[in-house]
């Protein structure tokens, strides 16, 4: 490939590089990124049809990365990967003397950086979903099978809301890890780290309730009790056998009761890590904003990732607003 090649024409046999090695909407994002940087290089004094590609160094993506602030932060994340890919390409054909470290040094202190947002979840909606899973207690069945979906799917959602376990976490929860006088169990957590986690009154009560009812199933499947699962499958297909529910099974229970409690439209809106935040932002209304104690009753290993949650309600808002305008 000819050194002396405009930068309007390196970048067309880049583009067709993309075009061979990536899938269309990646070639077209591609496409639009190096639009743009032709435009930038312009703007700058350079003539992308005219000049030599090897009159271009690394110092000019921190133009381009300046050119890039009236985007939104997404698309200017993708115009630089497209941009960084081009300078790869131009270091790999030896088209010019490119710096790569540097170029991603400048990248990075130009580049704004991804923001973090809250996870957002319908607070309102989870309380009716649990307030919806208290009356399952109470609600007729047409058989002995479906009152033990109905009284573990309760105990399951109220489980979630109140300990902050995850999805899989609470499917893998056998009988014995329940210390029933301390409300406690000690779980292995993400990243194969043993951890406590604590159980309401609330919880506790559903859990009983749902474990009663199955004594007899339980009792009669010929195991340990501490070796059988806490929330076990009551399908046709489990027969008289106790097996745990699959995270598949935790995730279904969730989609059920939201659609009977709110509608099919909520459907998707609530999954089962909703309840994990809704847990996380109790804590801290809870305990008066206290980060430190909702880091290790979530049991996140970063402060950070907790500190996402740590915001004023609307409510708070609202009330500091005409504490201070309205005296």
């Amino acid at each position: 490939m000819p050194k002396n090649q405009t930068i309007a024409e390196t970048i067309t046999s880049y583009l067709d590089s993309v075009r061979l090695s990536r899938s269309e909407n990646t070639a077209r994002t591609y496409g639009n990124a190096m639009r743009s940087f032709a435009l930038s290089l312009e703007k700058h004094g350079f003539s992308p049809d005219d000049e030599s590609i090897s009159d271009l160094d690394e110092d000019f993506i921190a133009q381009f990365a300046a050119d890039l602030k009236k985007h939104a932060p997404t698309t200017e994340r993708l115009y630089l990967t497209a941009a960084t890919g081009f300078y790869e390409y131009l270091a790999a054909e030896r088209l010019c003397e490119i710096n790569l470290p540097r170029l991603r040094m400048l990248i990075k202190r130009r580049a704004r950086r991804p923001v973090q947002r809250l996870p957002q979840f319908p607070k309102e909606d989870i309380q009716e979903v649990l307030e919806y899973a208290e009356r399952l207690r109470e609600m007729p069945a047409e058989n002995e099978r479906q009152r033990l979906r109905t009284l573990r799917d309760r105990a399951f959602l109220v489980t979630l809301a109140n300990t902050g376990l995850r999805v899989h976490e609470a499917c893998n929860l056998r009988r014995g890890d329940v210390d029933w006088h301390e409300g406690k169990a000690i779980i292995v957590g993400k990243g194969n780290r043993e951890d406590v986690v604590r159980f309401s009154s609330k919880a506790l009560d559903a859990l009983r309730n749902y474990l009663n009812a199955r004594s007899e199933l339980d009792g009669t499947f010929g195991k340990a009790l501490t070796s059988l699962p806490l929330f076990a499958r009551h399908d046709k297909g489990a027969g008289d056998r106790v097996e745990p529910i699959s995270t598949t099974t935790g995730r279904n229970i969730v989609r059920q009761r939201v659609r009977e409690s709110l509608g099919e439209k909520a459907v998707g809106t609530i999954t089962p890590h909703s309840f994990r935040h809704y847990f996380v932002t109790e804590v801290l209304h809870g305990s008066g904003g206290n980060i430190k104690m909702a880091q290790e009753l979530a049991r996140h290993k970063n402060i950070q990732v907790t500190q996402r949650y740590a915001h004023l309600s609307d409510d708070e808002l609202d009330k500091g607003y005409w504490e201070i305008f309205e005296e």
